[in-house]
């Protein structure tokens, strides 16, 4: 095995997605990227169309309901219309990342600018949390000191909104939503369908009623909701910014099937994190048994990690274990060269997972 090629055959490259290829390398290690199509379901310039159909409609009906909700002193109407500036961002930002995360990998940047999404998620997350918290300060103040509210104003304005949100959320259902960014739009867009359902129901009891206390509490449900999208969006995009593993993947338990591969001795230095939304990526130190074939464990522990886990991106270092003494790595040197035995990483990051009963 002291003299081996590496045939492209081997790395099962998708062109479509060169940007988050990498390769690891290094002494015998058989580094690789076995790569998958990344497939989303939609192009990108579907999804513009689609995201720039919601957003003329949020734009046209947001500058309506401004002066409306002026004119009839609704803070339900003016927080739903600020919701609304805040769709529009939203969907803004989606634009530009999305143009941003096309570009190919150049230069410092190896992966592209693929986390522009995350970002343009994240800033969704952080606008819903800090309107919400203005909202909710504004709402709790009208229970105290409810004005005037014009209720039959409220509810034709409510209705209307709320048919032009139900065509913007259709037109961003339509959009690629596996990606974090575009979720975070669409997110903002479905907060504000709900927002304008409540406040049509309070312009409903304001105007039978004459209750003028249910403009402040549909607000609060509002606020409600934006609290809720906003700490999803935070909490999954801090997540990919943190490089944690994707939701619903227990690296520990990739480890441990991974190592009952025959062959396979011990697996150090597993990393799994995601690339962006829909994009996990995985690295291993994988230790096989003397002798073993290197490539034939590599490819088999791909195939295992894209078919049960969707983790088409993964790097794999494979070496063998020393022969000689415990713990040791047999690295083979060049043609003609003699084998030396090293010590094994000194410094693993993480467990280290053998085959039978052990502690992670």
């Amino acid at each position: 095995m002291a003299g081996h090629e590496h045939s492209h055959d081997d790395h099962a490259h998708d062109q479509r997605h060169s940007p988050s290829h990498s390769h690891g390398s290094g002494g015998h290690a058989h580094g690789s990227g076995g790569h998958g199509g990344h497939s989303h379901g939609v192009a990108a310039d579907a999804d513009r169309r689609w995201l720039l159909s919601a957003l003329a409609l949020i734009v046209v009906f947001m500058a309506g309901e401004v002066v409306v909700g002026f004119a009839a002193q609704s803070l339900a109407l003016i927080s739903d219309a600020a919701h609304m500036l805040t769709d529009a961002a939203s969907i803004v930002l989606a634009l530009i990342a999305m143009r941003l995360a096309a570009r190919p990998a150049r230069g410092g940047y190896t992966y592209g600018l693929k986390r522009a999404e995350i970002l343009s998620a994240q800033a969704n997350g952080v606008t819903l949390l800090v309107l919400s918290a203005w909202l909710g300060y504004e709402a709790i103040t009208r229970l105290f000191e409810p004005p005037q509210v014009t209720g039959s104003l409220v509810l034709v304005t409510a209705l209307v909104g709320i048919v032009v949100n139900l065509a913007a959320t259709w037109c961003m259902s339509k959009a690629n939503r596996s990606s974090l960014n575009v979720e975070g739009a669409f997110q903002h867009v479905l907060t504000d369908l709900y927002a304008f359902i409540a406040t049509a129901v309070a312009g409903a009891i304001v105007l039978t009623t004459g209750f003028a206390r249910a403009d402040a509490i549909a607000s609060l449900i509002v606020v409600a909701l934006m609290l809720k999208a906003g700490i999803a969006l935070v909490r999954d995009s801090g997540r990919i910014f943190l490089e944690a593993a994707p939701a619903g993947i227990d690296p520990d338990a990739v480890a441990d099937r991974m190592v009952t591969e025959p062959l396979v001795e011990e697996i150090h230095d597993l990393h799994i994190w995601e690339i962006t939304s829909g994009q996990p990526a995985l690295s291993a130190h994988i230790l096989v048994t003397p002798g073993g074939d290197c490539h034939a464990v590599r490819r088999s522990l791909q195939r295992r990690l894209s078919d049960e886990y969707g983790i088409t991106h993964s790097t794999l270092q494979v070496d063998h274990v020393g022969e000689d003494e415990a713990g040791a790595l047999l690295q083979i040197a060049g043609p003609g060269d003699k084998a030396v035995d090293v010590e094994h990483c000194s410094d693993a990051h993480g467990p280290v997972h053998r085959a039978g009963p052990h502690e992670h």
